[in-house]
């Protein structure tokens, strides 16, 4: 899989690309994560060119992280730019969520819509998360992903989760923590004219439902769903649910 050398940064990214690709979707993962947080399910949408990005110092990305949500978003355009990446849906889930909202406030020509799955137009962080990461990782780490599920997550994906949380260097996920703390776009939100789908989850105890429905009332040109038995890793939980909603999103955008 392929890497790409980008001004500021050197990005691992997995591709899916079919012959008969319509539209093109970039996976924008969440805090401390990296594109093995996404289900084959949105990995390989039909009809549609996928890639799966690793931030800055996340995954496979080199080192360093980022520590605000206007640098991650310059990332993810200059990824765009250096691929000539068109019809571009921004699909981000928590902190990708923020970076999608960021970009989709001045969107390159490329884009078209954004899908935002559990998350906010401000994602204030607990301190018990940022100070807790520089005190015990691993206890935070655990603590984190005790807070990710809904009713019944299944023991193998929380497992998975927590290893992958743990190959995340400690100092990026502060980063990606104190990015999140600082962003506020709900007096913008009305600037983002691109369509929208946003997806909330009825047991997100990281980004409550409100906060989606929040998203939905004010931009302009938002629909919103939400899956109820889900907490804040709805793609994991449901990856087929998840999956379905993005497609009906996409074959309303043009081009599709």
């Amino acid at each position: 899989m392929p890497t790409i050398t980008l001004p500021q940064s050197e990005l691992f990214y997995a591709p899916f690309l079919p012959s008969d690709a319509q539209q093109t979707v970039i996976l924008i993962h969440g805090a401390g994560s990296s594109h093995l947080t996404w289900p084959g399910a949105l990995r390989r949408l039909p009809q549609t060119a996928v890639y799966a990005l690793d931030l800055p110092g996340h995954g496979r990305s080199a080192l360093p992280g980022r520590q605000s949500v206007i640098d991650y978003a310059q990332d993810v355009v200059q990824f765009m730019e250096a691929l000539a990446l068109e019809n571009v849906v921004l699909l981000g889930h928590s902190l990708g969520g923020a970076i999608a909202q960021q970009i989709g406030l001045a969107p390159p020509p490329g884009v078209v819509g954004l899908i935002l799955l559990g998350t906010g137009a401000r994602l204030r962080v607990a301190p018990a998360f940022t100070e807790g990461i520089q005190a015990n990782f691993p206890a935070t780490v655990d603590l984190l992903n005790h807070s990710f599920w809904g009713t019944a997550p299944d023991p193998a994906i929380f497992a998975t989760s927590r290893d992958n949380m743990l190959t995340c260097p400690p100092e990026v996920m502060l980063g990606d923590f104190l990015a999140c703390d600082q962003f506020d776009l709900r007096n913008r939100l009305a600037e983002i004219a691109l369509p929208t789908l946003v997806i909330s989850s009825g047991h997100d105890q990281m980004t409550p439902a409100k906060f989606g429905r929040f998203l939905a009332e004010q931009l302009p040109q938002a629909e919103f769903a939400l899956i109820e038995e889900a907490g804040h890793m709805m793609m994991l939980e449901f990856p087929e649910r998840v999956a379905r909603l993005v497609q009906d999103f996409l074959a309303k955008l043009p081009g599709a």
